[in-house]
């Protein structure tokens, strides 16, 4: 008789297919975390069947990494400019630097977000009635309002810049031979290292600050490795290729997670 699957057969499932059966997990993993650069070149030459698809292995550690903020409490985002949180005081008031309202009057508008309401208003009367309810709301409830936009919309959108940080490299190698796709493998594999690098941040018992060093020590060190190992090319001329690269990627990645806020708030 068929029976819904416990959390247990889950799992007996999920790591008998990945690892038991097909031992693809812990070959990909491995390469991953120690060898910056040599899964994608496994790829470009060939030797794809040992290894999970680059795809499956961005979703797999970006889903995981946004399951992790979002359910383990590390989900604290930065609010909007003059919308930021501030301890309340017994008597239910925050502190109004920088435009909070008071717990106990939600309705209350803060000034200095007016004329940017006014302008969203102005290009779409709907978005500024949305703009307008964001910003009467109790500071509980903007939270949760962000929280919503955090776990809805911006792993869509952090997913989205991967084909721009193919480009950006596609511009940056100019006459090296390489083809779109094999930047975009190269792209999936380094932020499919990141999400995990961070992840195990969130996760991994710090030691006196050891392990918190080292993680984002290596964070820092994979990108510029993995280019020199795919790419080739002098350690001078590829470290300035790499500050282009992550100058352009975080100004992306930060323009695409604040629209992804702002549609979380406004639709």
């Amino acid at each position: 008789m068929l029976h819904p699957p416990s959390t247990r057969e889950f799992l007996h499932e999920f790591i008998g297919h990945y690892v038991a059966l097909e031992g693809k997990l812990w070959k990909s993993l491995l390469l991953l975390l120690f060898r910056p650069g040599q899964l994608t070149l496994e790829y470009i030459n060939g030797r794809r069947v040992r290894y999970i698809q680059p795809l499956r292995l961005y979703l797999t550690f970006s889903l995981i990494f946004f399951a992790v903020a979002k359910y383990g409490g590390h989900d604290q985002v930065p609010a909007p400019a003059g919308q930021g949180h501030a301890p309340v005081a017994a008597h239910g008031q925050a502190d109004k630097q920088g435009g909070l309202m008071r717990e106990d009057a939600p309705g209350e508008i803060a000034e200095g977000t007016a004329d940017l309401r006014k302008s969203i208003g102005s290009v779409n009367e709907h978005w500024g009635e949305q703009a307008d309810r964001f910003a009467r709301m109790a500071p509980a409830e903007r939270d949760k309002v962000m929280r919503t936009a955090f776990g809805s919309y911006v792993p869509y959108a952090v997913f989205l810049m991967m084909p721009l940080f193919a480009l950006y490299l596609k511009i940056l190698y100019l006459g090296s031979g390489r083809r779109y796709g094999e930047h975009l493998l190269f792209a999936l594999h380094v932020n499919a290292f990141a999400f995990l690098a961070l992840t195990l941040l969130m996760v991994v018992p710090d030691i006196v600050g050891i392990v918190s060093f080292v993680l984002w020590a290596w964070l820092l060190l994979y990108t510029p490795v993995a280019m020199r190992r795919v790419y080739g090319g002098s350690r001078l001329v590829t470290g300035v290729r790499w500050l282009v690269l992550m100058a352009l990627h975080v100004t992306g990645v930060g323009v695409a997670i604040g629209a992804a806020f702002a549609f979380g708030i406004l639709h």
